[in-house]
């Protein structure tokens, strides 16, 4: 190695003396791979089915779609639905009509409906009944106190009120049943009473203003439930502005109720409370759908009602047997487009409707995998429902 050395001098400086070089061979480096890091991963196993998802399974397409149909009776004699309960296996029946027999003889008559579903190894059914107040009642015999109004149950005080709905809830355990068709949580703005004639002609309102009737919601759905029976909030989006009534004619239309709409807030209270159901009116509102009426709107009952509101149970229809609203609808496809748009529960007051909305849910459900993943998902909600009244249970 050559150094250049800066300055005057011409005698170059002896070089530095280099350290010895090392002879003693250097440890070889390994070329083995250390061992992994013991990394310790976990899977949380998936949950086991539940109550509902087992016997959903067990269930063939007719027996599913069944369980969606909610199918009229007599309430003065129950037992004559014996053949609807087991040839079309339906999974509930309504009380339809009136009946002033004690409460105690219907029981006996519900039980040996439900005795036959099980002898023809079918599910229990879930057994309704319109049980508001006032003019609204199926049953009023021996047994069943009297209901005042829905108008006169909002000027109740909250005690008073939850102390009476416990009665009378009490007393629908006695005759059998298992889920109300009240409270009504429909607004009817003050004034406007008489041209509503759906609610607001016969009173069936808690009240004019939202609170008032939210208030009244919430103590009816929690002390019904608190009793074994279940309670249905009717009649979604809302009945108090219209001017025609569904059972009987067409054109009922509510051009105010909007999404964020105040009238929303008893359904919102009565859901808080932990209603069982929820049952859509077969209005229209076309700011929420300007084309199908609400009980066949995905806008209504999916968009609205399940993703907005956050509603999980029930969502049932109201009578699309007789109403005249629903009567260009062919009767079939009441029943697919309902569940199409979200719902669960069709309700029918003719029992010769069950066979073919029957029909119609197996064949479209057959059709279309979309569609079959929705009977599914509204069966395991029925079910749901009747592992909560006590009705199923699994060993």
């Amino acid at each position: 190695m050559a150094v250049v050395l800066a300055g005057c001098s011409s005698t170059p400086a002896p070089a530095p003396a280099l350290p010895p070089v090392s002879t003693t061979a250097s440890p070889p480096v390994s070329t083995t791979a250390s061992p992994p890091v013991s990394t310790i991963t976990t899977t949380t196993p998936p949950p086991p089915p539940s109550c509902a998802e087992q016997t959903l399974a067990g269930l063939d397409p007719a027996h599913r779609a069944a369980q969606l149909l909610m199918v009229g009776v007599p309430a003065d004699n129950p037992t004559a639905g014996r053949t609807l309960v087991t040839a079309a296996v339906v999974g509930g029946v309504f009380l339809r009509g009136r009946s002033a027999r004690p409460v105690t003889e219907i029981g006996s008559d519900v039980a040996a409906l439900q005795a036959a579903a099980a002898a023809a190894g079918t599910l229990p059914l879930q057994v309704s009944a319109d049980q508001e107040g006032g003019q609204v009642q199926t049953l009023s015999g021996p047994g069943m106190p009297a209901i005042p109004s829905g108008l006169r149950q909002g000027r109740l005080d909250p005690a008073t009120l939850a102390a009476q709905t416990t009665a009378w809830s009490t007393a629908l355990r006695q005759a059998g049943v298992t889920l109300n068709l009240a409270p009504v949580a429909d607004v009817v703005p003050a004034g406007t009473g008489a041209a509503n004639p759906p609610i607001g002609a016969v009173d069936r309102q808690y009240g004019s203003t939202p609170d008032v009737v939210a208030s009244a919601v919430s103590t009816v759905v929690t002390a019904s439930r608190a009793a074994g029976v279940g309670t249905t909030l009717k009649h979604f989006p809302g009945l108090g502005r219209v001017t025609v009534n569904t059972d009987t004619g067409t054109g009922a239309v509510d051009p105010a109720t909007t999404v964020d709409d105040a009238a929303l807030g008893p359904f919102s209270a009565g859901i808080a409370a932990g209603t069982t159901a929820v049952m859509i009116s077969s209005a229209r509102y076309p700011a929420l759908d300007p084309r199908n009426l609400a009980v066949f709107s995905r806008a209504v009952v999916t968009d609205l009602l399940r993703d907005r509101l956050g509603f999980g149970g029930l969502v049932v229809t109201d009578d699309v047997g007789q109403a005249v609203a629903v009567q260009a609808v062919p009767v079939g496809d009441r029943a697919v487009r309902f569940v199409a748009a979200g719902g669960d529960v069709v309700l029918t007051v003719r029992s010769s409707d069950a066979a073919p909305m029957t029909a119609a849910l197996v064949a479209t459900a057959a059709a279309d995998p979309v569609f079959a993943a929705q009977v599914d998902a509204a069966v395991t909600r029925v079910l749901q429902a009747k592992v909560d009244a006590g009705l199923l249970s699994c060993g």
